[in-house]
């Protein structure tokens, strides 16, 4: 367990497909409880906490308009997949003695807030886990996009990106065998190489704020807070390598 913070204010970002657990599809229950456990420990170590999670466990946009469906549209159905997720880990959060807050880039006031900038802000200064759904709330944009835009919004001390690898590498360890890893990276290595860390629009918009990047493996139990305390196994990403 860590033992100290070293940021103040953090931004987790959650893929959707890191919700799925062991399935093919969906939701996994256990996941989603176990990523909640890891925001709890997080959170007794006093650090506030926000978190951007995507829909691709649900339905991603780039295939929904791959297989016919207008772009616009099926970037929307991607937003609405992101809101049950969020919703999934209030309920996980909550179960763990945590206040948590759902607050979405579209508004739909019967199942959550809808966004204002100073509202969320004051919900994490009273030890509140904001969770942000919908994306930035406009089609074209990921949610890479809306998880470095909502850490600059929030005034973040970090950026952290709950991958399925340990780190950022030159290729997918997955699926290439000897794939190189890295344990520090300047915003302008991960653009030129084209590493995939992040879209190259959140890359710019953290590097612009000078928020650092955090990269690490949200299936490790207990590694956001060892990351969180600058321990464990990660990639960070900053202005200087």
């Amino acid at each position: 367990m860590a033992k100290a913070a070293q940021y103040r204010r953090v931004l987790l970002k959650i893929s959707g497909e890191a919700l799925m657990g062991d399935q093919d599809y969906g939701i996994d229950p256990k996941m989603v409880e176990r990523i909640a456990d890891d925001v709890a420990q997080v959170h007794a170590l006093g650090v506030e906490i926000c978190m951007v999670v995507g829909g691709g466990n649900i339905f991603r946009g780039m295939s929904g308009a791959a297989s016919g469906i207008e772009r616009a549209t099926a970037d929307y159905m991607g937003m609405l997949a992101t809101v049950m997720n969020g919703l999934a880990l209030q309920s996980a959060c909550e179960h763990k003695g945590l206040h948590t807050r759902v607050v979405s880039a579209i508004p739909m006031q019967t199942v959550c807030e809808p966004y204002i900038r100073r509202r969320a802000i004051r919900h994490m200064e009273k030890g509140r886990v904001v969770i942000f759904v919908s994306g930035t709330g406009n089609p074209f944009f990921t949610t890479d996009t809306g998880a470095a835009l909502r850490a600059s919004e929030m005034g973040c001390d970090a950026l952290l990106m709950g991958k399925q690898v340990d780190g950022v590498y030159d290729a997918d360890p997955l699926r290439v065998e000897g794939a190189k890893r890295f344990d520090r990276l300047t915003y302008m290595d991960v653009l030129a190489k084209d590493l995939r860390v992040m879209d190259h629009a959140a890359i710019s918009l953290a590097r612009e704020n000078k928020i650092p990047i955090l990269v690490f493996s949200i299936n490790e139990h207990g590694a956001f807070a060892e990351v969180v305390a600058g321990q464990g196994r990660y990639t960070i990403v900053t202005e200087e390598g």
